[in-house]
């Protein structure tokens, strides 16, 4: 049985995901990761997943418990685009119901099946990190009415778990990335994308080195249910991208002022 810190991030074929999965392995971890088809990072232990189906989702907790006997960190991060997804440039009138299935099903459903089986285990050892990653989309509109929808609830979500965890030693915090330098989005040629550099943009595995220290971080307690903003995280734990530059946080952008919960 291991004696590092266990993660569990979910949907970490590409992506968001990759990259905190493989950062955190490369701070120490025992990272377990899950895709639909059981593919991940060099480090990561992958677990095929379809995080629709709740049986295959227990039996992802079940199988880390197995071979971990604990669990430290969950990154909830899957996320699943609907089927003729063209960049969201349809109004959600012109767009099928169905998208539903998709962005609130796996959005937000998936996340919260998961918080339930993290919390499990983690109040039963009496320690632990639920991190999901969420969105500008709450404050603004972003993408669609259905993306924004989903990451406002999973900021209530995160902060209602925080209240019903108080006392047991588990975090829950919510994080908004701003604009994340991916693979698809590095492969596209763009230099900026909706008003945001590519150059102020974050890496996927500043996002993981961010969780990394967070989850050391002894006003953990304090941040609680709190939403937070990973560039600024990012800047208070002296991080930077891997070519050392500091991503811009997009807080002015997108409003200023306090997140959530309300000032």
């Amino acid at each position: 049985m291991s004696t590092s810190r266990v993660a569990l991030v979910t949907g970490v074929s590409r992506g968001v995901g990759k990259g905190i999965s493989s950062a955190l392995a490369e701070a120490g971890w025992q990272v377990f990761g899950t895709s639909r088809r059981g593919d991940g990072p060099d480090g990561v232990t992958a677990l095929a997943c379809d995080h629709r189906d709740d049986e295959a989702v227990a039996q992802v907790f079940g199988d880390v418990r197995e071979q971990a006997g604990r669990l430290d960190l969950l990154v909830n991060n899957v996320w699943a685009s609907p089927p003729g997804f063209a960049g969201f440039t349809e109004k959600f009138w012109e767009r099928p119901i169905s998208d539903w299935d998709t962005l609130i099903t796996v959005g937000l459903r998936a996340h919260y099946v998961a918080s339930v089986h993290a919390a499990a285990q983690m109040t039963s050892q009496g320690s632990g990190l639920i991190a999901s990653i969420s969105s500008f989309g709450t404050r603004g509109h972003l993408h669609s009415v259905l993306y924004g929808m989903s990451k406002a609830a999973l900021d209530k979500m995160t902060f209602d778990m925080a209240h019903e965890l108080a006392g047991t030693g588990v975090s829950a915090v919510s994080l908004w990335p701003g604009l994340v330098r991916t693979e698809l989005l590095l492969g596209s040629g763009l230099t900026e994308f909706a008003g945001f550099p590519l150059s102020e943009a974050e890496d996927p595995t500043f996002i993981g080195r961010v969780i990394d220290r967070l989850a050391g971080d002894e006003r953990l307690p304090q941040l609680s249910g709190h939403t937070l903003i990973s560039a600024e995280l990012g800047a208070r734990y002296g991080l930077t991208n891997d070519d050392g530059t500091a991503p811009a946080s997009h807080r002015a952008a997108f409003g200023g002022g306090a997140l959530f919960p309300p000032g």
